[in-house]
């Protein structure tokens, strides 16, 4: 029998789980083939990775469909192998989950955000149809983190981003410790290894000291504890590296100020054997102040139980308790996969499993109406973050949010109606803004009026921190001021056209914007408007797409190059069509250089006046009836060795010595500096503007690349008429 699949066969033994081995076998034979003549990064068989990520879901007790599913994640993405040949041959079932798995795709960390969102998209919808979906794909990340070494530098560091930022957390969020800590750690290590290494010698080098610390303390409790007669399991836990490092690096706190590095976890059957317990371990050693966390009565969203308590033993060094139940165990280990593991929550069937997954229907129908990519996936991560807050209604409920969240965030958790009518808010009796920073144990109260019209403010937008409080205001203003948006809208795309240089005559308006809502989407102008107006577009994202469209489609209409002009004459390096020996100068609104498109004007007097076609004299003039026939084509000629001028802008940290750096990178260039002005600016930067010699475009953006690299500089851009 192939090796890698007794691995599987032993794995399930000593898992004592009812698994269907034939049926595995079969599945592990499937994939080998398919697999055939495929190799990992590593040089190893290609099967070796499903049959890893199949051991991982074994780890967890998961299914005999989760376990074919891991073993044939890859076959129809990877192999010519059809869905409908394992939907055949193992059922619809594991079909199904090789189908949501194959789906999800790859999850780019940065650019492409439209295609990042629609699979992550996907993977929600997944996740909300079956949830062993996502324990498959966590478990297919795990292996791939494993042996990410294999992977070239650059792409380790965009698998540890996107681990970081989407995988983890949504391991945290199931509630699965075992693999959010492995995937955080390993992480860590690919993009922080400077700090990983100087934790894990921390931890070695105190090693022996805390395994005799915590043999002592345990030790101490369990002779105790042995006098009631309960049924005890006492054991030590190290906080994770990634954990330790959110502490040191992130808080700025010591390694000496982090109390819960160490922890003794007391486990015991019952619920009031864990409060017994808490006072018996508050007898014997001190607690300190405000350590004490209930989470038994306020459980975590992803299902945590357990009482913490940090003390200080005769050792003088404080350390964590954590007591819980058996079954408390079980979730805070494994999280969701604990109802396959051990078989918890079996009373309530499956409904019980939809209730602990109903974030993610609440996360899918918060992003259905999002059509900002960039502010869906930043949404996303806000709504997994593990950071969380605990406050409680005057009634004594608990509501959990993110970090940082202000009550307009806290007044839509409990309902759109009562965040639409809020005019204020009291935190322990006292008003606070609506920007205040809510803390866990605060109690907030939410003042309403009942008025008619009444409702939130477009500011609020910037102030709500999590999705659910933004989108349901931009709902509130979508329905309800529908005239007003379509104003606000157009007023708001006017200003940003006008900033960008687009001109459009009456004729052109309607037709352009018309196309614009399309290509976003919308069937009419004034739907996109309305979006606009209520904030579920943000235009500083898709002008960029705008301006190249309103180049390409309506601007070539407005140069009106007189048609009889043909003969072509080459004057200073710039070709004039139709004018023989006329004067040409290099406009000083924009200074052209070579690879800039251009256009000639005729001045009266003075030759042709060469501009960029962007410029903004350009954009003003070029319509203008008494400028009708003055506009000539221009180009430039080929092997133009003279120097253009070209104004440049450097925005930089004021400092000693910049504008000689500035001075001396340019003469190690040889670029003649003609003229430089420099100033201070109120925010304790410096301006520089400069006009140098260049040759060609080419020429100015090396120019550009090498002074942006002057310590100090912030940005530094071509200057002139835009």
């Amino acid at each position: 029998m192939d090796s890698i699949l007794e691995n599987i066969i032993e794995k399930i033994k000593q898992s004592g789980v009812a698994y269907d081995i034939d049926k595995i076998t079969e599945a592990y034979e499937f994939a080998a083939a398919a697999h055939e003549g495929q190799k990992r990064r590593s040089g190893e068989p290609y099967v070796t990775h499903p049959a890893a990520v199949a051991a991982i879901l074994i780890d967890l007790g998961l299914d005999t469909d989760s376990v074919i599913g891991g073993l044939l994640h890859d076959v129809v993405e990877d192999t010519p192998v059809e869905l409908s040949a394992i939907e055949k041959q193992f059922g619809s079932d594991v079909a199904l989950l090789v189908d949501g798995v194959t789906k999800l795709g790859r999850i780019p960390y940065s650019s492409r955000e439209e295609q990042q969102a629609e699979n992550i998209r996907k993977m929600l919808l997944a996740m909300a149809k079956d949830i062993r979906v996502i324990l498959i794909k966590l478990a297919d990340r795990l292996h791939n983190m494993r042996t990410a070494r294999f992977l070239p530098p650059e792409k380790q560091l965009l698998k540890a981003f996107e681990t970081m930022e989407i995988y983890a957390p949504i391991a945290h969020r199931l509630g699965i410790r075992t693999i959010k800590d492995e995937l955080e750690d390993i992480s860590l290590r690919l993009l922080d290894p400077f700090a990983y290494n100087e934790i894990e010698s921390m931890l070695a080098g105190r090693k022996d000291q805390r395994e005799a610390l915590l043999d002592s303390i345990k030790e101490r409790i369990a002779e105790r504890l042995q006098k009631l007669n309960l049924n005890v399991h006492i054991d030590g836990r190290v906080k994770s590296i990634y954990g330790i490092y959110r502490k040191t690096y992130l808080r700025g706190k010591s390694f000496d100020e982090i109390y819960d590095i160490y922890a003794i976890r007391i486990i015991v059957d019952t619920v009031n054997d864990c409060y017994n317990v808490l006072g018996i371990i508050h007898d014997m050693m001190k607690p300190i102040p405000g350590r004490f966390k209930d989470y038994i009565s306020t459980p975590k969203p992803n299902m945590y139980q357990s009482l913490h308590t940090t003390v200080i033993g005769k050792e003088g060094i404080p350390f964590e308790v954590q007591i819980r139940t058996w079954e408390m165990h079980y979730t805070a280990e494994y999280g969701i996969a604990a109802h396959w593991k051990y078989k918890l929550g079996i009373s309530g069937g499956n409904k019980a499993l939809d209730e602990r997954l109903t974030w993610v229907r609440q996360l899918l129908e918060m992003q259905q109406e999002s059509k900002d990519a960039e502010d869906f996936i930043r949404s996303l991560k806000t709504d997994l973050s593990p950071d969380e807050v605990f406050v409680f209604t005057p009634r004594g409920d608990v509501i959990n949010l993110p970090l940082n969240s202000t009550p307009i965030d806290f007044a839509y958790a409990i309902h759109s109606a009562v965040g639409n009518r809020m005019t204020g808010a009291k935190v322990d009796g006292k008003i606070v803004p609506l920007d205040y920073k809510l803390q866990t144990g605060e109690i907030v109260e939410i003042l309403t009026t009942s008025a008619p019209g009444h409702g939130p403010s477009r500011d609020w937008l910037k102030i709500a921190r999590t999705s659910e409080a933004r989108n349901k205001i931009r709902s509130w203003f979508k329905k309800e001021r529908r005239e007003e948006n379509i104003a606000q809208g157009k007023a708001e795309l006017e200003r940003e056209f006008r900033r960008n240089g687009i001109i459009l005559d009456e004729d052109q308006y309607d037709d352009f914007v018309l196309e614009v809502a399309k290509r976003q989407h919308f069937n009419t102008a004034d739907e996109f408007l309305a979006a606009i107006g209520y904030g579920g577009i943000a235009l500083s994202k898709i002008m960029p797409r705008v301006k190249d469209d309103y180049l390409k489609a309506i601007k070539p209409q407005k140069l009106q190059i007189p048609e009889n002009i043909t003969h072509r004459h080459t004057v200073g390096g710039v070709i004039v069509e139709g004018l023989n020996n006329c004067l040409v100068k290099m406009a000083r609104c924009c200074n052209p250089v070579p690879g800039d498109k251009i256009i000639g004007f005729i001045t009266r007097g003075f030759g042709v006046s060469v501009h960029k076609t962007d410029c903004v004299n350009v954009r003003q003039n070029i319509s203008r009836e008494e400028y009708a026939g003055r506009w000539v084509n221009v180009s430039w000629a080929r092997n133009i060795n003279a120097p253009f001028k070209a104004s440049l802008q450097i925005i930089s940290s004021d400092r000693f010595g910049l504008l000689a750096d500035v001075s001396s990178t340019l003469s190690a260039m040889r670029v003649m500096i003609h003229a430089v002005n420099a100033r201070e600016l109120k925010n304790g930067n410096a301006v520089i503007n400069l006009t140098v010699d260049v040759t060609s475009t080419e020429h100015l953006q090396n120019v550009i690349s090498r002074l942006s690299k002057i310590s100090g500089v912030l940005e530094v851009t071509r200057s002139g008429a835009k």
